[in-house]
Order: C-alpha cells, then sequence, then structure tokens
C-alpha cells in the first residue's frame, strides 16, 4: 500500500551497495505505479532520484496537483487509488528470459559488433533487468542469496508485467511483437498526437488531440558536441529492432581507424531495438544498451529513451507525427 510516511526521508546507506541506501520499498510503489501508468520513473529500484522527479512532475500536472515532484500527501493520496499494483511480484523466470542470443562481453569496437548474428544482452540476468524495467543489481538486491536462473526458479521482481499483449496491426512483424513482450510493453496505450522533447526538464513529453499530457519518458538529449536541434519537426517512420548503419564522420569520438560498417540489430546496439527516424537527417528517438544512464549522460544530438519506453513511444506515436525539440 502507498504509505502516508515520509518516503522520501534520508535513507542510512548500505555500505555492501556501493553507498547506496536500501530500496525503499514505498518508492518502489511509487515507481511501478507511474511506470504503468506511462510517466516513466526510469530505472525502476526502489529510490528517489531526478528520473523519480520528473516523473513525479508529470503525474502531478495530470491530476491538477501542486507540480511538486515530491511523494506529498496529496501525491500519494493519488496513486492509492492504483495500490493494487503491488511493488514487486514474485514468479518463476519467464521463458522467454533464458532465449535468444547472448554474448559476454557484448565487444565495444563497432568492427567486432558486426561480425554478431545480434547485438544482443550479454546473460540472462541483463534480460531479466530490460524485461522488469530494472537493472541487473537491483534484481540481485531484491533477491539475496540469489539462486540460478533456470526455468522454474522463482524470483522477486518489480511489478510491471504488461496487462495485453494482443498487439494490433498487420505492420506489426513477429520479431518486433516478441520484442514487445519481452519488454513488458503493453498493447493498450494512449494515441499520440504530437510530443515535446524539452532539455531543460530532460524529458519527452507525449501530447494527445487534445493537448492533453498523456505520458513522460526520461531522456538523454545532445551534447556539447551535437547539441538537441531545437526547432519542429516530424517523425518519418520506426524502424523496429533496427540495423545501424555506422558511419565515424558523424560521431565526434570515433577512433582513429574506424570504418564505416552496418551493425546488426539488438538491444546492446547503439540505438536499441527501435529508432523513430526524424524529419531533421541523422537525428532519431532510438532506445539504448545502458538504461540506467538515461537522462545522466549526454547523447550525440538524437534522444535517447530505455528500451522499454521507446517501443512504447513506437505504439504511440504515428509517422507524420509533429515534435518539437525545446529548451
Amino acid at each position: 500500500m502507498i504509505s502516508l510516511a515520509p518516503a522520501m526521508a534520508q535513507q542510512p546507506k548500505d555500505t555492501k551497495n556501493g553507498g547506496k541506501p536500501p530500496i525503499d520499498w514505498t518508492v518502489m510503489h511509487a515507481q511501478v505505479i507511474l511506470d504503468r501508468l506511462g510517466f516513466s520513473p526510469g530505472i525502476i529500484d526502489g529510490r528517489e532520484g531526478q528520473s523519480l522527479t520528473a516523473a513525479l512532475k508529470g503525474f502531478q500536472e495530470t491530476r491538477g496537483l501542486t507540480t511538486s515532484g515530491e511523494l506529498d500527501r496529496a501525491t500519494l493520496g493519488a496513486l492509492h487509488q492504483y495500490r493494487q499494483w503491488r511493488p514487486a511480484v514474485k514468479m518463476a523466470v519467464p521463458d522467454a528470459a533464458l532465449q535468444g542470443f547472448f554474448v559476454n562481453p557484448v565487444p565495444k569496437d563497432p568492427e567486432e559488433q558486426a561480425k554478431l548474428p545480434s547485438i544482443g544482452y550479454s546473460r540472462p540476468l541483463e534480460k531479466m533487468g530490460e524485461m522488469f524495467h530494472t537493472t541487473p543489481e537491483v534484481l540481485v538486491e531484491m533477491n539475496p542469496g540469489g539462486g540460478k536462473i533456470e526455468r522454474g526458479a522463482v524470483f522477486l521482481f518489480p511489478n510491471v508485467a504488461a496487462q495485453s499483449r494482443d498487439y494490433e496491426g498487420e505492420d506489426i512483424k513477429p520479431e518486433w511483437r516478441q520484442t514487445l513482450s519481452d519488454l513488458n510493453v503493453d498493447a493498450k496505450q494512449p494515441a499520440a498526437d504530437h510530443l515535446v522533447v524539452d532539455k531543460s526538464e530532460k524529458v519527452l513529453k507525449v501530447f494527445d488531440k487534445d493537448d492533453k499530457l498523456v505520458a513522460q519518458f526520461t531522456a538523454s538529449m545532445g551534447s556539447e558536441h551535437d547539441p538537441l536541434p531545437i526547432g519542429t519537426w516530424k517523425i518519418n517512420v520506426a524502424d523496429t529492432n533496427p540495423k545501424f548503419h555506422f558511419n565515424p564522420d558523424l560521431f565526434w569520438d570515433a577512433k582513429a581507424g574506424d570504418e564505416k560498417t552496418l551493425l546488426p540489430p539488438g538491444p546492446n546496439g547503439p540505438v536499441g531495438v527501435v529508432w523513430l527516424d526524424l524529419s531533421k537527417e541523422h537525428y532519431g528517438i532510438h532506445g539504448t544498451p545502458e538504461p540506467q544512464n538515461i537522462g545522466r549522460t549526454e547523447s550525440h544530438g538524437c534522444i535517447r529513451l530505455a528500451n522499454w519506453d521507446a517501443a512504447r513511444l513506437a505504439l504511440m506515436i504515428k509517422p507524420g507525427a509533429k515534435a518539437v525539440f525545446q529548451e
């Protein structure tokens, strides 16, 4: 249950976990609810941070509350009606978590990546992290003592399992359906009319035809070398499970000797599981192999989301939709 206790209060640090405070289950409960409602708190980890603050502000705006970005009394009251979405669920390891191409370690060099059939997850634990919108480290914290990851093994996961997997549309390829299911992206999503990328807030906001905020995702956007292209653009097309044309001429940090190459698809590829192409040449909205860094690191000018958020956005938005990039 969403408690009225001051969940954001300072927690004692856990010296066994890199100095991080222990999981706050009230915070995790709020993160799970916000994630299910389409206001991404970033990594679900039971801890306060800038992504949770941004998600709370988005949720508060839609409920007519003071946009404090905190789990204050009014916000806890608004979240209370969704308390049936418990913070965690105990379940057997999904079969999908054990399937697919795994490569450990994932090579960093583009030429080595190009030799792979897929730039897949490093191991089942990493795949389970993305399946449940968190990280391997958080899953280990949630399951002290661990256990072998195998069919039939039971673990505790953040409670974000999709309620519907009936992905509609003749243009949805079987492999994309599998990706959506693997990432626990619910088939029922609001219809988006346009989106706004706000540099100051580090979020991507999704609006319907009545200009109502219906979803919000934490994002990384631009850098000193490749600034966010301020202006109004449009979504050209969605390329799902995309291959990636690596061109070192477009990357300021490319190594000397790097050559153009075509990288295979995969969740750990440079653009993750989906690329939403923009009318601004060479720019897009896409996933990432490192969801824990979203909103905390810079990008090569594009808008980067966690894979599960990018996949969710791809279900909401249609080609031709307006994308406004603002300071």
